[in-house]
């Protein structure tokens, strides 16, 4: 691999992240889904998501973004390690919003992601989100 090879499969798996929380800020669930492979997996253990396939992950999406009044993600890149056709990263993350119910939910995060290349350009294999800090309190 040359070395513009490698910058460019950064700079792509970096933009990644960004594109799923802009896709899920404005509610586009069919560019959600397809940032993840065909096979691809989304799980937030705290909140009993584990999402198998574009399907189930687009669907997923559509119904946890209808529970929001609004909500705010803010992503800040981690390492990212590469391997040939696959990747590793820690995607840093900080949200805020209000549930339709009225309650407010803070959190500090971590996304624990693995990447595949594809014909399409690199997309998620996995993104497993880990919560280091939540609150209710507005």
């Amino acid at each position: 691999m040359t070395d513009l090879q490698a910058l460019s499969d950064r700079v792509e798996i970096a933009a990644l992240p960004g594109e799923f929380t802009d896709a899920a800020s404005v509610r586009d669930y069919d560019r959600f889904a397809a940032l993840f492979t065909d096979d691809g997996i989304w799980r937030i253990p705290g909140a009993g998501v584990d999402f198998h396939g574009r399907p189930e992950i687009r669907a997923g999406i559509e119904r946890l973004q209808s529970a929001w009044e609004f909500f705010i993600q803010n992503v800040h890149p981690g390492g990212i390690s590469i391997t040939g056709d696959t990747a590793t990263a820690r995607v840093y993350v900080s949200e805020l919003g209000r549930f339709r119910t009225g309650e407010f939910h803070a959190n500090y995060s971590v996304y624990h992601d693995r990447y595949r290349r594809t014909d399409a350009g690199w997309r998620f294999a996995e993104r497993s989100y880990e919560v280091k800090y939540q609150s209710d309190r507005p």
